[in-house]
């Protein structure tokens, strides 16, 4: 079973391999980034673009959803449900649809904060969501927010004592886990950035596919060894701090 999924994950990947090499002159491009540059303008900005909108989305998803993922538990109780469904509700939407229904408000969006790229984290915020939740909501189930509230409070913290510095550390794995689930969703997006006429990496590598499609795919192939590199230390992390709460218990 594991030789099946190991061929069935490996072989896409040797198949991109294989194509990119088909022109020798694309990985000493890749390796001379000036040369890269040079020749494809426009991809140093769509990595850029890329990074500030997986950034800025991971930070305004974990102001959003940590907050109210605690508040929900210790104080609301009941409306967990319709959270739960609120924020998995994206998963039922296709990306093409959401655009139909965000192109208005984008236009209230470039009205006011302009037509920067970096727009697109309000719309990645909500695409995130169900992704962000589960992670989210399996470190909190893992632990008795309630007891450990109640405890901090009774030694006289409040409220925002509690979640920094009581609840936070205790699921410090989950949020890392959001964060990462993230940022490899918002590197990999391209519909909602095509339809509303933005820039990221996947929006400038069709571009530069057209040119060369050797080099698009190279590129693809690097960005998705950096998402496995960010996953295996995800995991890692977790393992380490699996360990010290043993040690220290």
């Amino acid at each position: 079973m594991l030789v099946v999924l190991g061929i069935f994950f490996l072989l896409p990947l040797a198949a991109m391999v294989e194509f990119s090499t088909r022109d020798s002159s694309t990985w000493p491009l890749l390796v001379h980034w000036s040369q890269l540059t040079e020749k494809y303008p426009d991809l140093t900005d769509g990595i850029l673009q890329s990074l500030g909108q997986a950034a800025l989305t991971a930070v305004l998803m974990l102001v959003l959803l940590v907050p109210t993922a605690i508040w929900v538990r210790l104080r609301l109780p009941k409306v967990r449900r319709l959270i739960e469904f609120l924020c998995l509700l994206p998963l039922t939407i296709p990306a093409i649809v959401l655009v139909v229904g965000l192109a208005p408000v984008y236009a209230w969006v470039n009205y006011f904060l302009g037509g920067s790229s970096l727009t697109l984290v309000f719309a990645y915020a909500v695409l995130v969501l169900p992704y962000s939740y589960r992670a989210i909501d399996a470190g909190l189930s893992a632990i008795d927010v309630k007891t450990l509230a109640e405890a901090a409070r009774s030694l006289g913290s409040g409220y925002a004592k509690v979640m920094w510095s009581v609840v936070l550390p205790n699921i410090r794995s989950a949020v890392l886990s959001a964060a990462f689930l993230t940022v490899a969703l918002v590197l990999g997006e391209f519909t909602i950035a095509s339809l509303l006429n933005r820039t990221n990496l996947q929006v400038v590598l069709v571009l530069v596919g057209k040119n060369s499609a050797t080099v698009s795919v190279a590129v693809s192939f690097v960005a998705l060894l950096l998402a496995f590199v960010l996953l295996m230390l995800l995991s890692l992390f977790e393992k380490r701090s699996v360990k010290g709460s043993k040690g220290a218990s």
